[in-house]
Parts: structure tokens; sequence; C-alpha cells
């Protein structure tokens, strides 16, 4: 498990890919971003028994999209981990949630790596659960639950207040 300050110092390794997601090589995580190579990540919105989804905002210390609300939780790959796995380490990572199985996560689109998702290739998928969720304050400011209505019209009228690649992605699944 990487830690935050790892993360914060971009000490992660990810792997790198090529046009069809095919791992070519690895590099730390600054090197990534810096030169804009293509990688891999995974969003999982966590939706309650109401529809609504848990939409979380991001600490101030992040590296992008600081204080934008965001996905329950994303992030990158670990080197030589694969979409599903790492959504559910994620899950634990960010918000604080175990499931009991990978089963219970859903596929709802794989985004081709493109500059609004950062160069990453994406898996999104959803969740049902009520929680409870423990925010790791290294990552999360708040979190809150907005009906998919909410979050398209907010997205719409306030699209700064929302990380670039949720914005992206969001639109994809819920066309506005």
């Amino acid at each position: 498990m990487i830690t935050p300050l790892q993360a914060q110092r971009g000490d992660e390794i990810f792997d790198v890919v090529n046009e069809r997601d095919e791992v070519v090589g690895q590099a730390q995580r600054r090197e990534v971003h810096a030169r804009g190579l293509l990688h891999r990540a995974v969003h999982v919105l966590v939706f309650n028994a109401r529809g609504q989804v848990f939409l979380q905002k991001r600490s101030m210390a992040k590296d992008t999209s600081p204080g934008c609300w965001d996905s329950s939780c994303s992030g990158h790959l670990d080197a030589g981990e694969d979409y599903l796995p790492a959504a559910a380490r994620e899950l634990v990572e960010e918000i604080g949630l175990r499931i009991t199985g990978l089963h219970l996560l859903t596929p709802v689109l794989r985004n081709e790596a493109c500059a609004d998702t950062g160069n990453e290739f994406v898996w999104v998928y959803r969740l049902a659960s009520e929680g409870p969720f423990v925010l790791s304050p290294a990552e999360i400011e708040r979190g809150e639950w907005f009906s998919p209505a909410e979050v398209t019209r907010a997205i719409a009228e306030r699209p700064k207040e929302y990380a670039r690649s949720f914005r992206f992605l969001w639109t994809k699944m819920y066309a506005l």
C-alpha cells in the first residue's frame, strides 16, 4: 500500500501503457505526469438506496484538482495491478470502505486515455453502499450525497468546482 507521503512525493510506481492499454514499462508518478505518459486509473461511484451518489471534496493538499468535487473514490493503478483490485484498494484507502467481494463493483464505463483524463485509461465502477465511510484526511476534505440530477446541473453551472476527469467521465455517463 502506498502511503500518503509517498504519493505526495511522487514515489508511486505506475505501469506506462501504449495506445492499446498494454504495459510497455514503469515510471514514477511524477515522471508519468510530467511527461504526459499514458497510464491507468479507476473511479468508483458509490450510490445509496435513494439513488444518490457520494462525492468527495478533494483535499487542498492534492497535487491535481485540490478542493474540487470528485468521484466517491479514484486513483491510479500501481505497477502490476489490475483495474478491479485497484478500485477495491482505493475504496479502503480513500473512504475506508471494505467490500466483501470484487463482484460487488459493477463496471459502468471504460474510457480511452485522453487529455480530459490526464492521459489515463479509466474504468469507472458503480457500488451500492450506505457506508459508513471513514474519509482519509490526506485525500479528502469532506464528502456528501447528491442526486445525479444535482451533480449534472452543478457541473453545467459551476464546472471549475469539479475535477476535470470527473466532469468528463460524468458527462459521458449522464449526458448534459
